[in-house]
Formats: structure tokens, C-alpha cells, sequence
């Protein structure tokens, strides 16, 4: 005796059969989906009175920061061989997105006596 498979299956309403597979498609690309990384935050640090505020910050890597020169003349944002502003104008900013995680000394190279320091987490 010979078995007919195709005459003994139920049919599946398409509908039902296209919710089944999308529920099956979610499950998995729920299941498997990447965490998030964190959204960038953009932190500050006004330049005024000769002197960074804050003076040192500590930021996640990926996040943003931006120097905004207050003073009636420029400065710089600068920790060697890292990130280098240059010369940033009476009432401009200069922003810097923190890639690489450490510790980060940083100065204005035309006032040596400003200093400050970034922290980079993660």
C-alpha cells in the first residue's frame, strides 16, 4: 500500500500560514538583534577666564564634546599626538568626538597655564 502524502495533508489558509512565518521571522530577529550601543551624548566646556569648565570630564567613547570660547580671545584645545582645535575664534566652538578610551591631558597652546583633562570610558 502506497501512502499519498499530498492527499493526506491539511491545507494551511494562507493567512495563516503568512502570520505563522512572521511571528517565526520576529522570534528570530528579535532573538538575534544586536544590543544598541548607547545614543552620543553631547557634553560642554565653556572657555572663560582663561580656564576650561569643567576642567576635566569624563565621557563614554562615541560621545561628543564641544568647546565654546567665551573669552575675547582665542584658545586652543590641544593634547598632543590625540585631537589639536587650533586656534578657536572669540565666540566659536570647536567639537571632538571621543573615539579612542584613556586619559587625555589636554592644554590651550597659546595659555600654557589652561589645562585640562578627558577622560574617555568604554
Amino acid at each position: 500500500m502506497v501512502h499519498n502524502w499530498r492527499a493526506s495533508r491539511r491545507a494551511v489558509p494562507p493567512r495563516r500560514l503568512a502570520a505563522g512565518l512572521l511571528g517565526a521571522a520576529a522570534v528570530l530577529l528579535c532573538s538575534h538583534a544586536p544590543r544598541a550601543a548607547h545614543a552620543p551624548i553631547l557634553h560642554v566646556v565653556v572657555i572663560e577666564g582663561v580656564k576650561f569648565t569643567p576642567d576635566a570630564l569624563t565621557v563614554n567613547r562615541g560621545d561628543w564634546v564641544h568647546w565654546i570660547n567665551k573669552d575675547p580671545f582665542p584658545h586652543t584645545v590641544t593634547a598632543p599626538g590625540t585631537f589639536d582645535s587650533h586656534s578657536i575664534a572669540v565666540g566659536a566652538t570647536w567639537k571632538y568626538r571621543a573615539r579612542k578610551a584613556g586619559n587625555f591631558a589636554y592644554t590651550c597652546t597659546l595659555h600654557p597655564n589652561m589645562k585640562g583633562t578627558l577622560r574617555v570610558e568604554k
